[in-house]
């Protein structure tokens, strides 16, 4: 039935599509395509993180704000930055005209059909202001030299690839979280920088990192952009940087704006004397290395390598040891080819740098879930109309990460609507990248295609396969660890590849006046 109201929902929107691009106004018909898409996904299966919110709602509905870091009814506790705490509060004074009996905080594990519906549709409401990040992103693309036909538009494929994002579609509104309102958030603060309105940018970015602490990853790539092309005012006609040109005028200006938002989100837990247990809630350092699913990055291989080395008895306690504690300058420095450069490579540069902050985060940070890889793939979505060799690593990472996603969705009637969903984006994806860059070389080399193609015996064995083998009782973990080993490999090789193309990238030529 499920699959049956996809395929009539996948219908409906690509006839919205055909009469609006009739019309000229393929974008709106592509945002309501999805969102038709999304309500179509409402009765789907949903995780703990449903609970998760809802016990958030209550919280912030039921009790005082100097309570709210320190409930622990439910084990679920508030673990996000003081504005997702508000933004919570807000919704809960909502959901109380559809279910008030969800704001009770000792309702542990409470659904009821209102509940579903308001929590869904909170999630699709608030995906507007990605809708018009992704409008806004728009504007500011480049890219290859249009073609005649509509669907080979540059500003066409990175809306498709962008407002359809099969990763954001199951973790939002199947699994269910709000990473799309969260990523408009990123999304709009990029094109604000693009569209050279810097002190707009800086306070987007300022005012998300107090929803959602994770975005500190990206914070050097916005510190280090800031302070080169607005701080600084001219460069010189190599691009490296003018000194005489620094502005403390400006420098105190984002200052100003940082402080400003810091200060309204963290303040009233500073006068109540609280911030050490909101930081113990944000920063739960105690959790272990990897995640009860590993994600797919470089701790994944190491301790698949660990493991097999233990197995075969070659286990030294020295190699063990040598984990290292997770420092931020590691990433960060990971993250930053251009930290020790005066090089001026204007805003495709930085958000080269943005993604390599993120993806190197993913690679090597501390406790990293799985859905984290989201963080790189939706800006890299950006670059992947721009150049060849950018939509071939957006291929590469984004078809892996995505496929890693898939143990999010473990129940029977999800499996073909993860499928399916996976199967048309990316064939999309690369069908229409491999259009626009049709005069330049193939997208993929023989191993690429051939790793690629490996994924799809993987699911196969993954799911129809081992449950029916002996190994399924004794061994239950080993599709988990397949799928997360297999694409770690992927995630690293897209990496590097990424970490290369940045130190190749020339600089901004002669530019003007920031």
């Amino acid at each position: 039935m499920r699959m049956k109201l996809v395929g009539v929902g996948g219908a409906t929107a690509m006839a919205a599509l055909r009469v609006a691009t009739g019309a000229g106004n393929w974008f709106s018909a592509l945002a309501l395509g999805v969102t038709l898409l999304k309500c179509l996904l409402i009765p789907t299966y949903h995780s703990t993180d449903f609970e998760v919110h809802r016990n958030w709602l209550a919280i912030t509905h039921s009790l005082p704000i100097s309570q709210w870091y320190y409930e622990a009814t439910s084990e679920w506790t508030l673990d996000y930055p003081p504005f997702f705490a508000w933004f919570e509060y807000a919704l809960s004074h909502v959901a109380k005209y559809f279910d008030q009996e969800m704001l009770n905080v000792h309702n542990l594990n409470y659904s009821s059909s209102r509940t579903l519906l308001f929590q869904r549709f909170s999630v699709i409401f608030t995906d507007a202001l990605f809708v018009y990040a992704v409008y806004e992103c728009c504007k500011c693309i480049e890219g290859k030299k249009a073609g005649k036909e509509l669907t080979e538009k540059p500003k066409f494929i990175l809306s498709a690839l962008l407002l359809w994002n099969f990763g954001l579609l199951i973790v939002d509104h199947i699994h269910f979280q709000y990473n799309g309102f969260l990523s408009g958030l990123m999304l709009l603060s990029i094109a604000r920088l693009f569209q050279k309105r810097h002190m707009e940018g800086a306070f987007l970015f300022a005012v998300l990192l107090h929803f959602k602490h994770i975005y500190l990853y990206v914070a050097p790539a916005y510190g280090i952009y800031l302070l080169r092309s607005y701080c600084f005012t001219a460069n010189k006609p190599d691009g490296s940087i003018r000194w005489n040109s620094f502005s403390f005028v400006r420098l105190i200006s984002l200052g100003l704006i940082v402080f400003l938002v810091s200060a309204l989100s963290l303040g009233p837990f500073l006068a109540l004397n609280q911030l050490p247990q909101v930081f113990s809630r944000l920063f739960p350092f105690k959790r272990g290395l990897c995640h009860a699913y590993w994600a797919p990055n470089f701790w994944a291989l190491y301790s698949a390598l660990d493991k097999v080395l233990s197995v075969i008895g070659l286990d030294d306690k020295r190699f063990g040891s040598a984990v290292p504690a997770h420092s931020p300058s590691l990433s960060d420095s990971l993250g930053h080819p251009y930290l020790h450069s005066d090089r001026h490579l204007g805003p495709r540069g930085f958000l080269r740098c943005l993604i390599l902050c993120a993806l190197s985060s993913f690679m090597f940070g501390w406790h990293v879930h799985e859905k984290a890889i989201l963080l790189a793939v939706l800006p890299m979505s950006l670059l992947s109309v721009g150049k060849a060799g950018d939509a071939s690593i957006f291929l590469i990472l984004t078809t892996t990460g995505h496929y890693s996603l898939f143990p999010l969705l473990f129940t029977a009637p999800e499996l073909p609507i993860k499928i399916l969903l996976m199967l048309l984006f990316t064939i999309y994806s690369i069908s229409s990248l491999k259009t626009l860059f049709r005069k330049e070389k193939p997208l993929f080399n023989w191993m690429e295609t051939f790793y690629l193609l490996g994924l799809g015996p993987l699911e196969v064995f993954c799911e129809f396969v081992f449950p029916f083998t002996s190994w399924k009782l004794k061994y239950p973990f080993i599709p988990l660890l397949l799928t997360s080993v297999y694409c770690a490999v992927g995630i690293t090789y897209a990496w590097f590849k990424l970490y290369v193309s940045a130190l190749s990238d020339p600089p901004v030529g002669k530019t003007k006046k920031q």
